[in-house]
């Protein structure tokens, strides 16, 4: 897991979390979360068709070469 590349343990974790709770608040933190994961499945999104053009592109050029 990541967390334990910076050797954060179950203190600072929960040190992390109360202060997150309380700068954003128990309403906004569901908010907060619904953001965050439209714009990792975005950056997936985009990272698969990136890929997917380029094996298009890739093919194109083998049935030109032929």
């Amino acid at each position: 897991m990541k967390l334990l590349l910076f050797n954060l343990g179950g203190h600072e974790i929960i040190i992390i979390a109360l202060l997150v709770l309380l700068f954003f608040g128990g309403k906004r933190i569901p908010e907060l979360m619904k953001g965050i994961g439209k714009g990792v499945k975005s950056f997936k999104d985009g990272l698969n068709d990136s890929s997917e053009k380029s094996s298009d592109d890739d093919n194109e050029k083998e049935i030109s070469t032929k």
